[in-house]
């Protein structure tokens, strides 16, 4: 399960909006129980560092942004326990490129943007293995 707070999902979808007709990408800082929930505290938007002309279906986050997460996450305390990105006309849910690119534990959360504006919003875990994607539960708050 995935908890992110309505003021967390509503930066994920302003940041695809803006970002449109390109994707968006950021990090998810947060904190993780012993049941394995994630607790979203801070989206961070990331800028989409892809230079090929490829950023209206392709993200690209530097080592140099991913460390610069890491080293924010730690001085609050907390962990990057995930990311996000939009997909511009296209459905929420993992694309093979997002598989190939992502690793298991980390949340991945994908806004779809429909002509400018955010639509569904889904969370995703790479399994294990790496063979598979299997959706999570996206909730507000922790019931």
């Amino acid at each position: 399960m995935l908890i992110l707070p309505n003021e967390q999902e509503n930066t994920i979808r302003n940041d695809g909006a803006s970002a449109y007709p390109n994707e968006c990408c950021g990090v998810l800082i947060g904190s993780i129980d012993d049941a394995g929930t994630k607790t979203v505290k801070l989206a961070q938007a990331i800028i989409n560092s892809r230079e090929d002309g490829e950023q209206y279906h392709r993200f690209l986050i530097t080592p140099e942004d991913m460390l610069s997460a890491e080293m924010a996450a730690r001085s609050l305390k907390l962990d990057v326990v995930g990311f996000y990105h939009s997909h511009p006309d296209h459905p929420a849910a993992p694309s093979g490129y997002d598989k190939e690119h992502a690793l298991p534990f980390y949340s991945y959360v994908i806004v779809s943007v429909e002509k400018g504006a955010a639509k569904d919003l889904t969370s995703w875990e790479l399994s294990a293995d790496r063979a598979a994607f299997s959706q999570e539960t996206v909730s507000p708050n922790h019931n």
